[in-house]
């Protein structure tokens, strides 16, 4: 596969150096991140179990949860369509206190239909991982934050600032669970606990929101989605995306412990280790990114670094032990990850600075959209799991994704390319 031509970058800032070279306004950014996904991140473990004890069944728990990955994948695009026009700031500091009305709600509501209500127009998220608009204004923001030569590199570190905090929160939800029992506690005890620390990060974040200096708003007519120039690209990439987020739905974490004990009979003390692994080979993956980017350039980085990862995908299930398997998916983590802060930057650079936030709005809702549609085949993919069918889907539409991406986008020019070295 021939390499795509891309502009060569300047020697990047090393990570103190860009620790200096952010703004006041990226350092923030990555303040703001870091707490909301460490709220997400506790707040991810109990949740199933709150409702349910609140007397909803699996089924409404479940519909509870698509409902909020569709409403924070169209309030998203929404938002991100007016936000360079309305100031990115002022949608940040108005959407934050979400959060604290959904943790209050939460945790004095009795009504099944109130706390359903709240489940789905506060910002929660059931993954753990980001919800709400917050995540593509930011990227907006980063992208003016810092160098143009050091996107990729600030990008990778603004995911492991969502990683890590939220992998601490997960950890603290189940200490706190633990502790609260051992003194006698009930579980609602604990998980209201946990609900009105939510609804405090949420006011935490809107008085950190309020920090950020007032941002130009951009003075370009009105235009769909909040996009002119780049609209045509960016519902292509936007498209393409999707493909890779619905297959990423087809080996969610929970569907691979599942295989695992299927297939070779082993339990929770060994897979815990092993997704520990996995989750570790996933930030480190975030870090190889930016120097990898910067070297052969960032379509490139995404497409060559996943393309293998996935032909790895395809051979777990064709493994025929479990230390065989697991090695299989450790090296594929080793890489599944570094397409996330370059793809994050290729965005910022294949659109005008005024498109930015609508581009990331886009392509972020697109993939939740297509993640929430996961579990409508998740049934099918479980009915078969022993048998490797949800490793071949999730494979093969990846890399039919990285082909069609590669091909279609090679010869696209980049409006705000790094500068040439």
């Amino acid at each position: 596969m021939p390499i795509a031509s891309e502009p060569r970058t300047r020697s990047p800032p090393s990570s103190p150096e860009l620790v200096l070279a952010l703004s006041r306004d990226g350092r923030l950014v990555f303040a703001g991140r870091a707490l909301r996904t460490f709220s997400f991140g506790y707040l991810s473990v109990v949740l199933a179990l709150f409702l349910s004890e609140r007397g909803l069944s699996a089924a409404q728990i479940g519909g509870v949860f698509t409902a909020t990955l569709v409403e924070d994948a169209v309030l998203t695009t929404l938002l991100a369509a007016v936000a360079d026009r309305v100031g990115r700031r002022r949608i940040l500091i108005l959407t934050a206190p979400f959060i604290a009305v959904a943790g209050v709600f939460l945790a004095v509501a009795h009504d099944p239909w109130v706390l359903m209500a709240a489940a789905v127009l506060g910002t929660l998220s059931p993954s753990g991982q980001e919800a709400g608009p917050f995540s593509p204004l930011e990227q907006a923001m980063l992208a003016e934050a810092v160098p143009a030569e050091a996107r990729t590199r600030a990008y990778a570190w603004y995911n492991i600032c969502g990683f890590l905090p939220a992998a601490l929160g997960a950890l603290g939800a189940g200490l706190w669970l633990h502790a609260v029992e051992a003194r006698g506690g009930t579980p609602m005890e604990a998980y209201r606990g946990l609900l009105w620390l939510y609804a405090g990060g949420g006011l935490a974040l809107t008085l950190l929101y309020t920090r950020l200096a007032p941002d130009r708003r951009s003075t370009s007519p009105p235009s769909p989605l909040g996009l002119h120039r780049s609209r045509g690209i960016v519902l292509e990439l936007a498209a393409l995306q999707s493909v890779d987020a619905l297959a990423g739905g087809f080996i969610v974490q929970a569907l691979l412990a599942y295989w695992f004990h299927l297939r070779f009979g082993v339990g929770p003390e060994v897979l815990g280790p092993l997704f520990f692994g996995t989750n570790l080979l996933s930030a480190l993956s975030f870090l190889a990114a930016a120097p990898v980017g910067e070297r052969i350039g960032l379509l490139n980085t995404m497409v060559l670094t996943h393309l293998p990862s996935n032909v790895l995908l395809l051979l777990v299930p064709l493994m025929p032990s479990f230390p065989l398997a697991a090695a299989a998916l450790l090296a594929r983590h080793l890489l599944s990850q570094m397409d996330v802060p370059t793809r994050q930057a290729y965005t910022m650079a294949l659109v005008a600075p005024d498109e930015r936030s609508a581009a990331a709005g886009f392509t972020t809702s697109a993939r939740a959209l297509a993640q929430s549609a996961a579990p409508v085949f998740s049934g099918f993919a479980l009915a078969r799991a022993a048998s490797g069918v949800p490793f071949f889907l999730a494979g093969g539409l990846k890399i039919a994704y990285d082909l069609a991406l590669y091909f279609r986008f090679r010869g696209v020019p980049l409006a705000d390319p790094p500068p040439p070295r």
